[in-house]
């Protein structure tokens, strides 16, 4: 599914577009940086509450395009413009990490 399209379906907050175009068939959910650099998948969706500029380091290290900040967080400003920079869609839900998951698995990103 199309990153442009989750964000629809769901109706998340989109603070960066990056490419909506994107593809993305699998997701990874954390909030332990070093454990996200050694299990997600590249090219997922990184569901995480972590807000700052290492969210976009790390996504740039394991090819993440796509990060989703669970329950309500708001990116700092610093992360928007890595993201930016990085090409990497930034939004937030207001679901928490456990709903927005079972939300991502429902919509098929469940490889």
């Amino acid at each position: 599914m199309k990153v442009k399209e989750i964000c629809e379906k769901l109706g998340l907050t989109v603070y960066v577009e990056g490419n909506g175009d994107q593809e993305v068939e699998r997701g990874v959910v954390g909030d332990l940086l070093s454990f996200i650099m050694r299990t997600a998948p590249d090219g997922a969706v990184w569901v995480t509450i972590q807000n700052h500029v290492n969210v976009a380091a790390v996504a740039v290290l394991k090819d993440i395009t796509f990060v989703i900040l669970a329950s309500g967080r708001e990116p700092l400003q610093e992360l928007i413009d890595s993201c930016s920079k990085e090409n990497i869609t930034l939004a937030s839900s207001q679901l928490d990490a456990f709903k927005l998951c079972g939300k991502l698995y429902e919509l098929g990103l469940n490889k």
